[in-house]
């Protein structure tokens, strides 16, 4: 065989190296600079040995790429949705909240009373209040319940009766009492309530129409001053609710 002859495998053994690194090359371009480097030494060595290709002559080189697919990328977990420590709550939806309950709807006892306490305390400011303003709501908590008399009273209508007379005799005696003041409301300061509880006795059942027991007493003076001196005015009737003093009548009885 003639070298001319010899000259041609080798050629084609060159022709298919050279194919080789240009498919790796373009490869490389597009998968990035990360890439380059490990397979550059492929190519290099591919170069370096042409004669080592176990490929026919003639026949078409078949080439392996590297993969083209990309790292699948983490997913992150979603952030929290709980509330950070310390963060205010609210309450669900439908929670029961705390209530004031109407001590006139709770049964009856049999103690007794006294005039002292922070309950009592504020009734009596807030008749002064309401008999210097002229205003008989504020002074209407300290009033015996309506619920109460409803237990207390063996009467047709006792809803009726204690809103036609007692409420409305309650509040025209705070309108008749702020006229007695006239020009010395502005100057008027509330001293107290004096209760005679000494005097006090238990209401059975039976009399002053009743069905309930309470304690009753009569003859308490609200007492005030005017420039130094001391007045008052009579508190008529004092009855008890769950060991509780209440006016039923501040006035005369009507």
């Amino acid at each position: 065989m003639s070298s001319s002859q010899d000259a041609g495998p080798a050629r084609g053994a060159l022709a298919a190296v050279a194919l080789v690194a240009a498919l790796i090359g373009t490869a490389l371009v597009a998968l990035g600079p990360d890439h380059r480097a490990s397979s550059d030494a492929t190519v290099e060595a591919a170069a370096a040995s042409p004669t080592t290709s176990t490929t026919a002559p003639g026949a078409d080189a078949a080439v392996a790429l590297p993969s083209t697919s990309r790292p699948t990328p983490t997913t992150r977990a979603p952030a929290s949705t709980q509330a950070p420590a310390g963060a205010p709550t609210k309450a669900p939806a439908g929670e029961p909240t705390a209530t004031t309950v109407d001590p006139g709807t709770l049964p009856q006892t049999d103690e007794r009373p006294s005039a002292t306490g922070a309950q009592f305390d504020a009734g009596v400011r807030a008749l002064w209040q309401a008999i210097v303003t002229d205003d008989p709501a504020p002074a209407l908590p300290f009033f015996f319940p309506q619920s109460a008399y409803v237990q207390v009273k063996a009467i047709n209508d006792p809803v009726g009766d204690y809103r036609s007379r007692l409420i409305a005799d309650y509040e025209q005696d705070i309108h008749t009492l702020h006229a007695q003041l006239g020009a010395d409301s502005s100057r008027a300061q509330l001293t107290g309530l004096s209760v005679p509880g000494d005097q006090a006795v238990w209401v059975q059942p039976g009399a002053e129409y009743n069905k309930g027991s309470y304690w009753r007493v009569y003859g308490s003076r609200l007492h005030y001053t005017v420039d130094g001196q001391d007045r008052s005015f009579p508190v008529t009737s004092l009855i008890s609710w769950r060991g509780q003093w209440y006016v039923v009548h501040l006035g005369e009885i009507r």
